[in-house]
């Protein structure tokens, strides 16, 4: 059996609903000031709670079930960045932002991090509607002791199907339906979780790159003047993307382009 006791010196505050809702956001960070907390305690001068591991032998049932909730928990927080990707909006965030990036022709800037910062927290907007019905109706009932840890699991997986199902074409559904070669269902509620993940992952790559192409018109039609402009100059030997690089930066900034770019990509889930 592992049995996990703490002493804390000092109360934590209570987090309000809102906080609550971004719970996979919350778990991320817990985990990162975790690992960060040692090197941290020893500038602030204050001890940290004691933490004791103790490997005996289960004398009940009930301690066999909390070793396994506690490797159902180790092995989710594992697949966290995959369910964080695959089944919410960063996926169309992270592939127009690196469009957006190859059509400026500005090779690392902005940087990756700032990119993947960026779609990130675009997602945690987008999404935060979802996570607060997620917490609404299955978090709080389970917190209140009402409902079941299987039920817990249904009613949590309602409000995600709800996004991932509105933001789904119909003829991808019907491709993973017809792969799985199970029944027909009768209404897409009735639908499988693993029939919805991946019909929403190509919804979305699909909904990307048409994005992606409208990004790249404006540019290319921009390298096209500029490269017409230094061949009729004779300049053959000077790049066209040097010298058409500060064009599509000052055309990119007098439309405002990031915010018409974020607020199309945040309205788009709407």
């Amino acid at each position: 059996m592992i049995n996990f006791t703490a002493r804390r010196k000092r109360p934590c505050g209570k987090s309000g609903e809102s906080s609550r809702a971004l719970f996979p956001a919350l778990l991320l960070t817990a985990i990162l000031l975790v690992q960060a907390a040692p090197s941290l305690a020893a500038g602030a001068g204050f001890d940290l709670p004691a933490l004791h591991f103790n490997l005996d032998e289960a004398k009940a049932p009930q301690q066999i079930t909390g070793v396994l909730q506690i490797i159902f928990l180790m092995t989710i927080i594992s697949i966290a960045p995959s369910i964080l990707i695959l089944m919410t909006s960063f996926t169309r965030f992270a592939i127009v932002l690196s469009f957006l990036r190859q059509a400026l022709g500005t090779q690392q800037a902005p940087p990756n991090q700032v990119l993947v910062g960026l779609a990130l927290f675009l997602t945690f907007f987008v999404m935060h509607p979802t996570w607060q019905r997620v917490h609404q109706e299955a978090i709080v009932p389970y917190q209140q002791q009402k409902i079941s840890s299987e039920e817990l699991i249904n009613r949590g997986m309602v409000p995600i199907k709800d996004f991932m199902l509105k933001h789904t074409r119909t003829g991808d559904l019907a491709l993973f339906v017809s792969i799985s070669q199970k029944e027909k269902p009768q209404n897409a509620d009735s639908l499988s979780i693993a029939t919805i993940i991946p019909a929403f992952v190509i919804s979305e790559l699909k909904t990307a790159f048409q994005i992606g192409f409208m990004l790249y018109i404006p540019f290319i039609i921009l390298d096209m003047v500029v490269s017409s402009i230094l061949l009729s100059m004779g300049m053959m030997m000077l790049p066209p993307v040097m010298i058409s690089l500060p064009f599509k930066l000052m055309l990119f900034i007098l439309v405002d382009g990031w915010n018409l770019l974020i607020g199309s990509l945040v309205k788009s889930f709407h």
